[in-house]
């Protein structure tokens, strides 16, 4: 695996595990912090779909989940509707929630990116997602997605 193309990040929450879990796979409560509509369905095979995503209407990250362990392992391919560059399940996502601290350890690795453009893109992304997800699971309100700074 090329190192370069891949993204990873880590974030503390002061949530418990089942509850950062919750907001990533509940469709409701991932509205919270992400896009303007949501429709998981959270076991292998199921779809994992977030639309409008930045405030961008018709912006779609659609994929499949590959693992679910539930309060600590999703796995699902990612992908942007209309995206020739990134595709819907053209990459993948994984997320480990480690218990930590009182509260949960999120670390996200996102592989499959077909290029530096495309990583430094995403990582921008999951930053700003992360800590908009950090904001959401402990009850605080992250604001009007309106997606990262310099995001096109």
């Amino acid at each position: 695996m090329d190192e370069s193309l891949v993204v990873r990040r880590e974030t503390q929450i002061a949530a418990p595990p089942a509850t950062v879990f919750a907001f990533l796979t509940d469709p409701q409560k991932i509205l919270s912090w992400m896009g303007a509509e949501a429709d998981t369905d959270a076991h292998p095979g199921g779809l994992y779909l977030v639309k409008d995503i930045a405030g961008r209407p018709g912006r779609t990250a659609r994929g499949q989940f590959r693992e679910v362990v539930p309060v600590h392992r999703l796995a699902y391919s990612f992908g942007w509707d209309d995206d020739a560059n990134v595709p819907p399940g053209s990459s993948l996502v994984e997320i480990d929630l480690i218990e930590r601290d009182g509260g949960t350890l999120v670390r996200m690795i996102h592989t499959g990116l077909p290029n530096t453009y495309e990583c430094e893109g995403h990582a921008k992304g999951w930053a700003y997602y992360l800590g908009r997800l950090g904001v959401a699971a402990v009850g605080g309100n992250p604001g009007v997605d309106r997606g990262p700074v310099g995001h096109a």
